[in-house]
């Protein structure tokens, strides 16, 4: 349930919609709206493109690390 609501507090932290966010990661907005109910788990591709529009590190974004950018 971490990333349901990590993608539901990102999203509010960032003052975006559902759709906004789900258009970015290429995904219907009804899927969207499921990873953050926590009825379905995204795809490695739409958790990268989550991750890289809200320019955190996929890590962080998943609760891995309390990094929240990429070492590079």
């Amino acid at each position: 349930m971490y990333l349901a609501n990590a993608l539901k507090r990102f999203r509010k932290d960032f003052n975006l919609t559902q759709k906004e966010v789900a258009a970015h990661a290429n995904v219907d907005v009804r899927t969207y709206q499921s990873y953050e109910y926590g009825k379905f788990i995204p795809t490695a591709t739409v958790l990268i493109a989550i991750a890289e529009y809200y320019d955190i590190s996929l890590d962080y974004l998943v609760g891995r690390t309390e990094q929240t950018r990429v070492n590079r």
